[in-house]
């Protein structure tokens, strides 16, 4: 039985039940009692204390890279996707590999879309126009690109397994005629600030999904939606509080919390779980961001206790290794200036000292992998 705190089912001319949220946020309010009070403390000081690793970093840039790309491979996962965080990084790097899984683009939109949503939120406020836009850049010429990436959806789409029909749907979002004012509702509710950020989020995140606006994609543009919101807010300086790690090893479980919040009107239960989901996942993030320190340190000592008078080319090179863990031999002589004999002698110091490793086993177009650094994301 569904609750008015949550929307109603209501019969379509096709025999099929669709969803009809209620207005954002709920009425009666989220019940914040003292396990729900509890939760929101740990998972702001947990953002608090990331947000405080992330500037403390020489080159934030160094970590955001990598967390981005982590962050795309998990969350096009959940959609089932193969394409792992190393694909990623290969087809970034330009190797061309023909076993690398045919959906790797899809990985790689989704860290198109992340990076244009952040440069682009700084112009636009978050708004359904930019969550056009932002799905407009990660539906390109993928997998679903034919399914009007970029627009609202003017047929109904539903939920359930593969192959079934409309009537067999475990869930119907509601229908097309109805996603204007549903919209537009959630837009002003996006900039509402009469309940805590994160519950708001928790909220928001949620009603994107049961809305379902998009004909494809709307599962990890609802998970990008989370990563904008907390950068909008100001909650989070730089991206990388990303939940899709924790939403894919509760895969269940977060599908089942957010039927709750339709069926039973359970948003507390929702909530429950995500700011558990916050809570953990800034914390791993918080302790990623100091293994990159002090790897980066130690690798830094290294190079300036074991490399002589190339120990300022080799710093520049590992700089550069932190945006592409990937490189060849004709990087460093265009990082560093110096002649190829002198840059594959670097090259070799850093295979010397187990920095790099070479990759592809061959004597001639050699590639080479910072592993240390690649390790630090992969789960």
């Amino acid at each position: 039985m569904t609750s008015e705190r949550s929307g109603r089912y209501a019969l379509q001319a096709g025999g099929e039940r669709a969803f009809m949220p209620a207005p954002l946020p709920p009425r009666p309010p989220v019940v914040i009692d003292g396990v729900m009070q509890n939760l929101l403390s740990k998972a702001d000081r947990a953002l608090g204390r990331l947000d405080g690793s992330i500037r403390t970093l020489p080159n934030p840039d160094l970590f955001v890279f990598m967390y981005v790309r982590k962050e795309a491979v998990l969350s096009s996962q959940i959609e089932g996707t193969q394409s792992s965080l190393n694909d990623v990084l290969q087809v970034e790097a330009e190797i061309f590999d023909t076993e690398h899984p045919r959906d790797v683009n899809e990985v790689l939109n989704y860290v198109r879309a992340m990076n244009y949503g952040i440069e682009r939120i700084d112009s636009l406020p978050l708004s359904m126009r930019l969550i056009r836009e932002i799905h407009a850049q990660l539906m390109a010429g993928v997998r679903g690109s034919q399914r009007q990436p970029g627009e609202f959806r003017t047929i109904q789409n539903w939920i359930g397994p593969m192959g079934c029909t409309l009537r067999e749907a475990s869930f119907v979002p509601p229908p097309p005629q109805q996603l204007p004012q549903i919209l537009r509702e959630l837009e002003t509710f996006l900039h509402s600030d009469e309940i805590p950020a994160l519950i708001t989020i928790g909220l928001a995140h949620a009603q994107f999904e049961t809305i379902h606006p998009f004909l494809d994609g709307n599962g990890r543009m609802g998970r990008l939606l989370i990563a904008f919101m907390l950068y909008q807010r100001e909650i989070l300086q730089t991206p990388v509080l990303y939940l899709s790690h924790y939403f894919k090893k509760h895969r269940a479980e977060y599908y089942d919390c957010l039927q709750a919040t339709r069926d039973q009107a359970d948003w507390e239960g929702w909530l429950r779980f995500f700011l558990t989901g916050v809570w953990e996942v800034a914390q791993e993030a918080t302790e990623t961001a100091r293994k990159v320190v002090d790897m980066r340190e130690q690798h830094r000592r290294l190079i300036a206790d074991k490399f002589g008078r190339v120990a300022s080319n080799a710093i520049r090179v590992l700089e550069h290794l932190y945006q592409r863990p990937y490189i060849k031999v004709q990087d460093i002589v265009r990082l560093t200036g110096v002649t190829y004999p002198a840059a594959n002698s670097l090259m070799n110091k850093f295979m010397q000292h187990h920095l790099l490793t070479e990759i592809t086993g061959q004597s001639r177009n050699r590639r080479f992998r910072y592993d240390a650094y690649i390790n630090l994301f992969s789960d």
